[in-house]
């Protein structure tokens, strides 16, 4: 195809940011590839972030010659409340506007639902297709809110809505995004395409495990448990200690078992803490686990690999995930996955195949499925095989690929309709592979 300029609208956090942070987590690791590889085929692509750090610059090329991120003004310049965020809007598409050059984008794609807010402003303005991929959805993060704290606002569901009914196509995730946007948002099927994040294999692929060991200081001998991404209740760490300390009291020694958790900053003093943090900290101390159980902040993706490939398992408990895109990291890497049974874990990881599946905020389950993991060794390695193989088929070339066609598509139905019409040879267009 021609090459095209590209908006990518991720407002509320900056591709660039570092891994494991309160806002930072599978949005930003596929907006930053999938901006990369279109870049590498020849498009233009802007990514618009808002600046949250007056010390970074506002244009960055770190993505490659053709992809520019550019952080612009919209609010103070420093972390904001997403609802917060969404007053500040007007002034974010006002300065997308100046460094737009003066010409209309081809293709809006905005994550989130406060870059399709600010989408909306921008297609009413040039006429250019405006594509929503929006990651997580309120209503859904509403079923297993536990304090009002957790819950989505009304102005987050109130705007997704009518996002589901104005943009012109939907990337869904997983089959399961798809369902949730169907039967909780009322869209229409013909609307979403599904095409799953994807994974840089050439950066994520199995080293040595005694090798990735030594390079990060992790005892040769202990069953290693690892837990990457955002600290926060709806990523179930809970459920996680508290599985620890079963498979402790059923099996296994403590000296001989490690987890390590990903994500936040340990090192900060108590009272400057994150809150969920402070709580799973005190919680570890509770459950006699401080010796077992290492938090290790956020870490960059040059080490993720050895901490992926170190590892026996990596466990993602979470409560909800409209996919999980660590599994595939792991996976890439060489390693077996344990996730709850919800979402887009369900197609990610293959019970029995690539990983296994525990029941959401359950314990007893989980550590069920760890400790048939930690006792036999030769299942590890044959579902730590298996799970390279399946994260292969996830490589970002093949997933742009589908997203270029549909571009195609969405340029192609410009001016038609409020809705892209995508022929059943692009819609669904990632079959979940079994192999």
């Amino acid at each position: 195809m021609k090459p095209l300029r590209i908006c990518m609208l991720s407002v509320h956090t900056c591709p660039l940011a570092v891994l494991g942070g309160k806002e930072t987590g599978g949005m930003n690791v596929y907006v930053r590839e999938v901006a990369r590889e279109l870049a590498r085929r020849g498009h233009t692509v802007d990514v618009f972030t808002r600046n949250q750090n007056p010390e970074v610059p506002t244009i960055s090329h770190a993505l490659g010659p053709r992809a520019r991120v550019i952080h612009v003004t919209a609010g103070p310049p420093h972390p904001m409340p997403k609802d917060a965020i969404a007053d500040h809007l007007e002034q974010f598409v006002a300065e997308v506007l100046v460094y737009s050059d003066g010409q209309p984008y081809d293709i809006l794609y905005a994550h989130y639902w406060l870059s399709g807010l600010a989408g909306l402003h921008l297609r009413a303005l040039w006429g250019s297709p405006l594509l929503q991929m929006f990651h997580t959805l309120g209503r859904m993060k509403n079923k297993i809110a536990a304090t009002p704290a957790e819950r989505a606002s009304e102005r987050r569901i109130a705007a997704e809505h009518r996002l589901v009914r104005e943009v012109d196509h939907i990337v869904a995730g997983s089959p399961m995004d798809e369902q949730h946007l169907v039967e909780e948002y009322g869209a229409s099927p013909e609307k979403i395409t599904v095409i799953p994040p994807g994974v840089d294999v050439r950066h994520f692929y199995p080293r040595p495990r005694a090798q990735a060991r030594a390079n990060i200081g992790l005892d040769p001998n202990t069953f290693v448990m690892l837990f990457v991404g955002r600290i926060e209740p709806l990523k179930g760490i809970e459920t996680l200690l508290r599985a620890v300390k079963i498979l402790s009291q059923r099996c296994c020694r403590l000296q001989d078992m490690q987890v390590l958790i990903i994500g936040g900053d340990a090192s900060v003093p108590p009272e400057q803490m994150d809150e969920e943090l402070a709580r799973l900290m005190r919680l570890c101390n509770e459950l006699g686990l401080d010796d077992l159980v290492t938090f290790l902040g956020k870490q960059g993706q040059d080490v993720l690999p050895d901490y992926y490939s170190a590892a026996d398992v990596v466990v993602m408990p979470s409560h909800y995930e409209s996919f999980g895109m660590v599994a595939l990291e792991a996976m890439a890497c060489g390693t077996p996955v344990v996730a709850s049974r919800v979402g887009g874990l369900l197609f990610t990881v293959i019970d029995g195949v690539t990983g296994m599946h525990a029941r959401s905020g359950d314990p007893e389950s989980l550590a069920e499925k760890l400790q048939w993991l930690m006792l036999d060794p030769d299942l590890r390695a044959r579902l730590g095989r298996q799970a390279w193989h399946m994260a292969q088929q996830y490589a970002w070339p093949r997933i742009v690929d589908h997203l270029e066609l549909l571009f195609q598509h969405a340029l192609e139905g410009r001016g038609s309709s409020a809705q892209v019409s995508v022929p059943s040879s692009v819609a669904h267009v990632i079959s979940y592979v079994r192999p």
